[in-house]
């Protein structure tokens, strides 16, 4: 593996945020990207660091040619969203490292107002923003830890029909108002700022999760190292999500998107093996029997639709199965690039 850096100013020793990249065959969401950052980064000392994940699609020219201030990592293999963090994360020069997909875009007053809230709460080691769509659309931005609960809740699709009720709403606080701040487990790493001392003592991303549930060990062990993990509506963040998962190609791929169901099973028993121990046994069995069920409801069904589901779920139980025997159980990350 080769890391190629571009210069450093320097005539710069410091900055308020430092602004973290990680993108793979993005450029053109990345280029809108880093125009937010641009126009967001007036009044603060801000600087730019972009991993690029051994892109295809000449982003790391397209950063070269129309933004030569920013850091350009190059990577020669696609090192995971963790990893690539990383590799930025331990070159940061700013007071607060910051977070930001190559698919979510600053709105107005996003970094001033990250900068501020972190400046007031010393106690708070990572944040998070309000998250939306293009069309304003509210999406997940403040979310509880994984339990076999919130699994079943989740995947029976029980939290999706009463999502008002804190029980059934829990995992993705549904139930709760969006504009209302909150300490919460995790926010999703499409934007987050950190606090350097918390991220210090935590440690960084665990290079193990390629992708997915990188944040949510990342937030956990920042909380068990006495931080608090906080949502902020007032920080609006357009996140458009998945363009870079889109990119994956592989003769593996089919349209119910195998590849990346395999990597997300993997990533959460590598989680809960990791922090549950033997739940991940658990968990797995859980996803197992819940597959089960939906297959004998649609097998023999005259519907075509309904058959193709059954159909799709079979393939499941077949990635879950796979994802055990590739992670050992969830003990064993596979090697990278997965």
């Amino acid at each position: 593996m080769t890391i190629l850096d571009s210069s450093v100013d320097p005539s710069v020793d410091t900055f308020d945020v430092s602004i973290v990249i990680v993108s793979f065959n993005t450029r053109a969401v990345l280029r809108e990207c880093l125009e937010s950052v641009e126009r967001e980064s007036a009044g603060l000392r801000v600087e730019v660091l972009v991993v690029d994940n051994h892109s295809s699609d000449a982003s790391p020219e397209m950063i070269e040619r129309e933004f030569p201030q920013v850091r350009l990592f190059r990577s020669d293999v696609n090192l995971g969203f963790a990893s690539a963090n990383n590799i930025a994360l331990q070159a940061v020069r700013g007071r607060y490292p910051v977070l930001l997909n190559s698919d979510a875009f600053l709105r107005s007053g996003a970094l001033t107002l990250a900068v501020q809230h972190m400046d007031e709460n010393p106690s708070v080691g990572l944040a998070g923003a309000r998250l939306v769509g293009r069309d304003d659309a509210w999406q997940p931005s403040a979310r509880m830890f994984p339990s076999l609960l919130a699994d079943f809740l989740v995947m029976t699709g029980l939290a999706a029909k009463f999502p008002q009720s804190r029980f059934f709403g829990s995992f993705d606080r549904t139930w709760a108002d969006p504009l209302i701040p909150a300490e919460t487990d995790w926010v999703p790493g499409a934007f987050s700022i950190i606090r350097p001392d918390a991220l210090r003592k935590a440690g960084l991303f665990d290079p193990d999760f390629f992708l997915y549930s990188e944040e949510v060990d990342l937030c956990l062990r920042i909380r068990d190292a006495g931080y608090k993990i906080w949502y902020w509506p007032d920080i609006v963040v357009t996140h458009i999500g998945g363009e870079s998962s889109r990119q994956v190609k592989s003769l593996d791929m089919s349209i119910t998107g195998a590849q990346l169901v395999l990597w997300s099973i993997r990533s959460t028993l590598l989680y809960y093996r990791k922090h549950h121990g033997s739940a991940a046994w658990r968990a797995k069995m859980l996803r197992i029997a819940l597959c089960r069920l939906v297959v004998l409801r649609n097998s023999f069904r005259r519907d075509l639709r309904r058959r193709a589901r059954a159909a799709e779920y079979r393939k499941h139980i077949e990635l879950i199965k796979q994802a055990w025997e590739d992670t050992h159980g969830g003990r064993v990350s596979p090697p990278r690039p997965w």
